[in-house]
């Protein structure tokens, strides 16, 4: 196992290579010049050329990528063309919403809609199934602005069951989540519940679902000893791939609920033509991701003993 996670360490380098130098093309080379951005039409020569050094944008290209790998390095990615703070500071400050807006639900809903998804394969074909299976396709339907606005309008505003917008850092500031929460909850149910359910109703047509049932188990039984087991795999995949988009928040969400999560600070960067902060933001989603995949293939081989590692 050590060995098979040093190699896919090493096999995620030159990734992350690629992607930092199409992310450094992407912001330095191939869009607008950030200094004219930041400065305006009107701006003269001479600010121009001040501003540019001072944002180290006169060196030639290979140093500048250079510099932008080691600020990949010491996660160092400078300061923001239009607050001056340093860019750690507001990822960090950003991450930390986003995360108590996306972790919860998450957690809970994996719980839930596996435990709905093993209920809903077992009653197969009965009218809860196809009952339930209207009422997912149904709430899958509807657009996600949708469900942010009508939970605001009738639990927020007419019945003042929560705050329709605002933050507090700390535990004092979770009565602002209560809300968003239940929404993520509601609109992620439909698909995550309809993908576990295909899963288990694949694993339950295997031979070895069939052995079991044969020597006499009941169906709850062979559905959380047999067929949970060997449905990881897949779950383990579609799971993993998720979370670290967790980090950016839901754009939406911390939008529509003033939030300032990673989410929002990416929209309003865009707005506003950040490039240090996009770029960035950018480049630490990548890492997560290339993370989350190196722990999923590790976790596979826990999963499933029969998951090679050559």
């Amino acid at each position: 196992m050590l060995a098979y996670a040093v190699r896919r360490v090493l096999y995620t380098i030159p990734v992350l290579l690629g992607v930092a130098l199409l992310v450094f093309l992407l912001f330095n080379t191939v869009g607008e010049d950030p200094v004219r951005v930041a400065l305006g039409r009107h701006a003269t020569a001479q600010s121009i050329a001040e501003l540019r050094a001072q944002w180290g944008l006169d060196k030639p290209v290979p140093l500048q990528f250079l510099d932008f790998l080691g600020q990949i390095v010491t996660f160092d990615y400078g300061v923001s063309f239009n607050s001056g703070e340093k860019l750690s500071k507001l990822f960090t400050q950003g991450a930390a919403v986003s995360l108590w807006l996306t972790v919860p639900p998450f957690v809970v809903g994996f719980v839930v809609n596996i435990a709905f998804g093993l209920l809903v394969a077992y009653y197969r074909g009965s009218f809860f199934d196809r009952f339930s299976t209207a009422i997912l396709i149904m709430t899958m339907s509807i657009s996600y602005l949708v469900y942010i606005i009508g939970f605001q309008y009738f639990l927020g505003y007419r019945l003042e069951l929560f705050p329709v917008s605002g933050y507090e850092p700390g535990f004092e500031g979770l009565k602002y989540l209560l809300l968003p929460w239940l929404i993520i909850l509601t609109v992620t149910a439909g698909e995550d519940v309809r993908m576990y359910r295909t899963m288990f109703l694949d694993e339950t047509q295997a031979d070895y679902v069939r052995t079991a049932r044969a020597k006499g188990l009941s169906e709850p039984a062979v559905l959380v000893r047999h067929v949970l087991k060997n449905a990881m795999i897949p779950i383990v995949t579609y799971t993993m791939v998720a979370i670290p988009f967790l980090l950016m928040g839901a754009f939406l969400m911390e939008r529509y609920f003033s939030l300032p999560g990673v989410g929002d600070l990416m929209i309003s960067s865009i707005n506003s033509g950040d490039f240090p902060v996009l770029k960035g933001l950018t480049m630490v989603l990548a890492i997560a991701y290339s993370a989350m995949v190196l722990l999923t293939d590790l976790i596979y081989a826990w999963v499933d003993p029969r998951v090679s590692l050559r």
